[in-house]
């Protein structure tokens, strides 16, 4: 009877469990063929709570916890020295959910034992100078490793370009989306316009989810439905530093803008859909360009029309599923959000086209099957 290969993949993350999804993906994808076994903090500061790990009864793969220390800073953390232990016990693969530059990444490089291949993943998609000693962590995490995955295309592009990474395969890999949870719900999408105080029969709905911050393109969408003559309404989800502005923008349109913060993952996807239309202006800027866009496929999933800058990854995330647009051209924007409101047709088409991108791209245990595949590339090229 042949052996299951033993896995182990080791994330901060993973001490929340919506991003422990991609390894109990892996334990259902890969079951007979693969043994899986998470390590996750039992405790980690995140960026607006403190995290506590709970564990679900049904969780397929094996969850191990360890301490961190440090946590503040995601530079900086380490784990626990008991993660020496569980990195002995007989992996054929490990798996590093952590950047190579930070401390953690050249932790667990180091204790992982010289037998054993590990893959690290990456979402660093800007060229970037690092000091000491981040610097010499990212170098010698890449030569320690068997190869590594990348959360997009333009990250692989921009990673093939630094010392080392040429040399080991690779593979570009999406985030996942839970396509289960994100499908098309009118009925739960008109239930929130409701509760919100709107007609279910009014002007088209522009949506808008992420976070309130410039980058994310807050102010574009503003300016562009504010040259909008095509009648609409507007639904901001999220929360940032930009809600006042926001809020005192919305004042000024009355009954026609809501903003929803406060909102939990699991109550997203009654929000987009009560939207007609999805809007994800991501703004380059020196230190940042969108890696993935989550929100592009949480709206391709609920059957909702996207619109998205060509900042970063997004026209990858996108494909032919979603339109593309400058993401500094308010004209670019207006016009199209006119051509669409006035289309239910291409509305229609678009949310069909988004929803089967969704499900073939971008859903868990497609993305999962990536992930082994790679694994399995991995450990075959190594005899």
């Amino acid at each position: 009877m042949k052996r299951s290969r033993r896995l182990i993949t080791l994330s901060h993350s993973y001490v929340v469990g919506l991003n422990r999804r991609l390894a109990n993906e892996m334990a259902r994808v890969g079951a007979g063929d693969w043994d899986v076994t998470t390590v996750a903090p039992r405790f980690f500061h995140g960026d607006l709570s403190p995290l506590a790990l709970r564990l679900e009864a049904d969780e397929p793969a094996r969850t191990e916890a360890v301490r961190a220390f440090f946590s503040r800073s995601l530079h900086a953390f380490l784990y626990g020295p008991e993660v020496r232990a569980h990195l002995a016990r007989g992996a054929d693969l490990v798996h590093v959910w952590e950047e190579p530059y930070v401390l953690a990444g050249v932790e667990l490089a180091l204790l992982t034992p010289r037998r054993v291949p590990l893959v690290f993943c990456t979402a660093q998609n800007l060229p970037k100078r690092y000091p000491p000693p981040f610097a010499q962590a990212e170098r010698f995490v890449v030569q320690r490793s068997a190869g590594w995955v990348a959360w997009g295309e333009s990250v692989r592009d921009n990673l093939l370009t630094r010392p080392g990474y040429a040399e080991r395969p690779s593979r570009a890999i999406p985030m996942g989306v839970d396509v289960d949870l994100f499908h098309p719900n009118r009925a739960a999408g008109e239930s929130l316009r409701r509760e919100l105080g709107w007609e279910t029969s009014g002007p088209p709905v522009v949506g808008f989810l992420g976070r309130f911050v410039p980058e994310k393109g807050v102010s574009l969408l503003m300016d562009a439905l504010d040259a909008l003559d095509t009648p609409w309404r507007a639904l901001f989800v999220g929360g940032g530093p930009m809600e006042g502005v926001l809020r005192a923008w919305a004042a000024r349109h009355g009954d026609a803008v809501r903003v929803l913060t406060g909102v939990p993952h699991s109550g997203v996807p009654r929000a987009l859909n009560a939207m007609e239309a999805l809007c994800a202006p991501s703004q380059t800027t020196p230190r940042w360009r969108e890696q993935f866009g989550r929100m592009l496929a949480e709206g391709f999933a609920c059957g909702v029309p996207v619109l998205g800058s060509d900042s970063g990854e997004v026209p990858r995330t996108m494909g032919d599923a979603g339109l593309v647009l400058p993401e500094a051209s308010v004209s670019a924007w207006t016009q199209a959000l006119a051509s669409l409101l006035e289309s239910p047709q291409r509305r229609a088409e678009l949310a069909l086209r988004g929803r089967e991108r969704a499900v073939s791209r971008f859903s868990w245990p497609v993305v999962a099957k990536a992930h082994l595949d790679f694994f399995t590339e991995v450990l075959e090229r190594r005899g």
